[in-house]
Order: C-alpha cells, then sequence, then structure tokens
C-alpha cells in the first residue's frame, strides 16, 4: 500500500515537532473513502430501516387481530353446536319417554309432542347467552313413523354471533 504524502500533511505543532495531518485522504485526492465521497447513506438507510420496522408491526398486529376474531367466533360456534345438541336431545328424551322399570316397555310415538324454545340458564355456565329452538317433522313410510328433530342453537350476538343446526332423525 502506498500512501501519497505532500509536504502540507505535515504541519508545525505548538512544541515545534511536525504533526501528521490527513496523510492524503484530502478531498478530491481519488480517495473514494475520503471525506468528500461521503454522500450520507446512513440517514435513507435508517429510515428505511424504520419504515421497514413499522411496516412488520402493522402487519403483525393486524394478523394477531384476525387470528383473536377467528378464535372468537370459533368458540361461539362450538357453544351454539351444544345449544342446539343439548336441544335435541332433551326433545328426542320427550319423544322416546324411557320407561325406567322396563325401558324395552317404551311406548312408540306416533305424534311429534309440543317442542319450542329453550334459552340457557345461569346453572348452565357453559351456554349461558345461548337459546335454541327445536322443531319436530314426522313422516309415515310403510305404517312406520319417522321424526326428524331439526334443533337451532344461537349464541352470541352482532358481529360474534353464530348459529348452528342439528338434525336428528329418529324411528
Amino acid at each position: 500500500m502506498c500512501l501519497d504524502v505532500h509536504h502540507s500533511d505535515f504541519l508545525p505543532s505548538p512544541k515545534g515537532r511536525l504533526a501528521v495531518g490527513s496523510l492524503g485522504y484530502q478531498r478530491g485526492s481519488g480517495n473514494p473513502r475520503g471525506r468528500g465521497y461521503q454522500k450520507g447513506l446512513g440517514l435513507p438507510a435508517t429510515l428505511f430501516l424504520i419504515v421497514v420496522l413499522g411496516l412488520l408491526v402493522v402487519a403483525i398486529t393486524a394478523l394477531e387481530r384476525s387470528t383473536a376474531e377467528s378464535v372468537s367466533i370459533n368458540v361461539q360456534s362450538a357453544r351454539a353446536f351444544y345449544a342446539a345438541q343439548s336441544v335435541a336431545e332433551a326433545a328426542l328424551v320427550t319423544l322416546f319417554p324411557i320407561n325406567e322399570s322396563d325401558p324395552s316397555d317404551a311406548a312408540a310415538p306416533t305424534d311429534c309432542p309440543a317442542l319450542g324454545a329453550i334459552n340457557f340458564a345461569n346453572d348452565n355456565t357453559g351456554l349461558i347467552g345461548c337459546s335454541a329452538t327445536v322443531e319436530c317433522f314426522k313422516d309415515e313410510v310403510g305404517g312406520e313413523f319417522y321424526f326428524t328433530l331439526r334443533s337451532t342453537g344461537t349464541c352470541g350476538s352482532g358481529g360474534e354471533a353464530a348459529v348452528r343446526v342439528v338434525e336428528v332423525r329418529a324411528r
């Protein structure tokens, strides 16, 4: 490595000694690392980094928000399913009452029972705020009665409301 040293680079110091100046790193000397060739890359790079990090934070926040909403809707949907399932099972017990002394001696139903809506009370903590309705349809095929129970469970309200329908066929 060869340095281009000029006489002006050696300046007299206050004590009479020679002090070393810039040793060839003068403006316009052709050295790409010289002070004259620095064009301020640090500021644009810093601004670019800040913008990229800001966009990354915004993207992660939006992703987190959509994930939280999705989880909430899935929970409401599961609650609505269990509300509909509970009402369908209660309707089956009403339709086919069990004789506890002899379960095989249960009478076959001939008509749909009067069923309605159920609002779940505070004693059913998993389904508070849910409601369910059940409908019964009867079909006769070859002298046999087939019953279709369609129950609809609803949980939540507004944008987070979930509705699930369960259909049960029994003979």
